[in-house]
């Protein structure tokens, strides 16, 4: 693979992602935060707010400690189950709207919300952030990963 090969280099990121041999690491906290093309609100404050109110309504209506049990089973099940599944919705959501097109996977790496990651199988490590260019990134990564692995001499 030359360094002038016409094939786009989002299209290459995409057949290395479905290779496994590259993988996308999404920032969560960023991309789960107002502003961005991801972020839903709902997801984030009504589960919070139910636990709230369950607590506050348990503590008014019967007493102050089962309204602090109410508020530690709901903790519980907003990080055991909840944040799980919200931290798997954004990183589904962000990787499906970087990879829609250049614009959008440089608006994001710009942000420095992306990173690429790759293990080749000989068992280098390469890793590329926002100061990285990912285009070049990709392109090295394949070149690594469909070349053979160099005899040593004996």
């Amino acid at each position: 693979m030359s360094d002038d090969d016409p094939t786009p280099p989002l299209q290459i990121l995409k057949a290395l992602l479905d290779r496994k041999t590259l993988r996308l690491g999404v920032h969560i906290r960023k991309m789960n935060s107002p502003g961005s093309p991801v972020y839903f609100a709902a997801e984030n404050i009504w589960p919070a707010a139910v636990i709230l109110v369950g607590s506050f309504a348990a503590t008014a209506l019967i007493h102050f400690y089962l309204g602090a049990a109410v508020l530690a089973v709901g903790c519980w099940w907003w990080i055991m189950k909840v944040q799980p599944r919200i931290r798997d919705g954004v990183f589904d959501r962000s990787a499906g709207w970087a990879l829609q097109s250049d614009q959008h996977f440089d608006a994001l790496w710009a942000k420095g919300v992306l990173t690429l990651y790759a293990e080749m199988p000989d068992g280098r490590k390469f890793a590329a952030t926002r100061r990285d260019d990912w285009r070049g990134f990709v392109r090295l990564v394949l070149r690594e990963s469909t070349t053979p692995p160099a005899q040593e001499a004996a």
